[in-house]
């Protein structure tokens, strides 16, 4: 598998032959958590799927900032405690994710599970002399790492010269950037340098080294993170252990909002929560994986629209394979296998979810084409379901199950139903139709016989 590595600026490949370990940027738990975080860790989900698909094992840090000034401001504006406010949007970052369905990572460490590492992180850089303490606290000094801006193509020059006069007059320079900031405002830890708290890039360097290594194999996250969080990462992390930090540097494009960026100001945040409400985690996450992922996306309803016609085939290919109970066998062989090549590789392809998705399709097309114009066999059922169940379970769409107890009902339904057409009972044989309609089933008539499939209820498609 070959990924961009936004350091090289160049494809690079990912090696395989041992556990994959990967370290992604989480949430500042202040807020809820929105569709731009959703696109980020949907992409890494689909990528970790992929990868255990292949008998790859993975292990998966995923952080949450929990300790950070804004945390603490909306805890002053709710008049609680800074750690009332992270445990209440930890709880609904899970409650939102498990609903997308997105697979827990190895482990969700904490900042403030980790004050130790951090103090003794940030000590061996004063050792080291590439940080120093003021009367603020202690900063990274950056002209003390020459190869600072190699991630964001910035350099040291231009970035001072366009640099604001930080309030700070304690520090060498206005690049420099706090690895602990003094404070006596809750919450705070006693440290070598006064109380305080750590600052934030220093929280990720800490806990990425700490459970992955001082050399490990991806480190991903927004693209809005390249600078400066991810530019401070580096040279704090390089400067700490004289290696390279992350192999690949893996960077997930933004998500606007009708081409506009989301903002507060704006008022155009569109929280998971509204999102899952709306549509429902296969329309979102067929909607974050429907473009390359180091690309913007823009969350419109022409898009989302576009990707609920696109879940209902899948649906009716699904159910086509239920129902199937021709005895004529097709050729389904070629046409599994070209899917099954053309979705693998590419992924494999610097992880190209939008055509992978197209491969996806493309089985989901030829099966419902051919149930349509004849019927599919047990046989050939039984030859797709395993490759179009993978390439869902990789993608992480689900489709909701029925009972047995549903099944027969349904059934005898159909069944009632087709007596009344074939008495020309028309009228009463639509009353049961409606019946059915109610009950989230769609009735499919094809020649010579009539299949049915389970809807997932989409709320937003009755604004359609």
């Amino acid at each position: 598998m070959r990924l961009q590595d936004t350091l090289s600026n160049s494809e690079k490949e990912l090696e395989t032959t041992g556990t994959v370990r990967v370290y992604l940027c989480g949430v500042t738990v202040y807020d809820e958590s929105h569709i731009g975080h959703a696109r980020t860790i949907i992409v890494f989900d689909v990528l970790r799927k992929y990868l255990e698909s292949k008998k790859i094992n993975v292990e998966f840090i995923q952080n949450f900032t929990d300790v950070d000034d804004k945390i603490i401001k909306r805890a002053n504006v709710e008049n609680t405690t800074a750690q009332q406010i992270s445990t209440k949007y930890i709880e609904n970052y899970f409650s939102d994710f498990d609903a997308l369905n997105v697979k827990r990572a190895t482990n969700y460490p904490k900042a403030t599970e980790h004050i130790k590492d951090i103090q003794e992180f940030i000590e061996k850089l004063i050792e080291k002399n590439v940080a120093y303490v003021t009367k603020n606290g202690v900063y990274f000094a950056v002209d003390k790492f020459p190869e600072y801006g190699k991630l964001s193509k910035k350099k040291i020059d231009e970035l001072q010269s366009g640099a604001r006069i930080e309030v700070d007059e304690a520090k060498k320079d206005p690049l420099d950037f706090a690895l602990w900031k003094l404070s006596d405002i809750e919450p705070v830890w006693d440290s070598p340098w006064g109380k305080g708290r750590p600052g934030w890039h220093i929280e990720c360097s800490t806990m990425s080294i700490k459970y992955l290594g001082e050399n490990f194999d991806i480190h991903g996250g927004g693209r809005d993170l390249i600078f400066p969080h991810h530019e401070n990462e580096i040279a704090q992390s390089e400067s700490f252990t004289s290696k390279q930090f992350a192999k690949i540097w893996m960077h997930v494009g933004m998500v606007t909002i009708n081409g506009e960026k989301m903002s507060k100001s704006l008022g155009n945040i569109k929280s998971i929560k509204h999102v899952l409400e709306n549509w429902g985690p296969n329309i979102i996450r067929l909607f974050c994986l429907s473009g390359h992922y180091s690309k913007p996306i823009d969350y419109t309803d022409g898009l989302l629209k576009e990707s609920l016609t696109k879940w209902r085939q899948a649906e009716m290919c699904y159910y086509e394979l239920i129902h199937a109970n021709s005895e004529e066998d097709h050729n389904v062989e070629n046409t599994i296998e070209t899917s099954r090549k053309e979705f693998d590789a590419a992924l494999e392809s610097d992880f190209n979810t939008h055509l992978a998705l197209s491969s996806f399709f493309k089985l989901v097309k030829e099966t419902n084409k051919m149930a349509a114009e004849s019927s599919i066999s047990k046989t050939d059922a039984q030859k797709i379901m395993p490759e179009f169940e993978r390439m869902l379970t990789i993608l992480g769409l689900d489709i909701p199950k029925i009972s047995q107890q549903e099944k027969e009902q349904i059934s005898s339904l159909i069944q009632k139903r087709e007596e009344l057409r074939k008495e020309k009972k028309f009228e009463e044989a639509d009353e049961i139709r409606n019946q059915i309609n109610e009950m989230n089933i769609e009735i499919i008539d094809h020649q010579g016989k009539t299949v049915w499939i389970r809807k997932e209820k989409i709320k937003a498609e009755n604004q359609i």
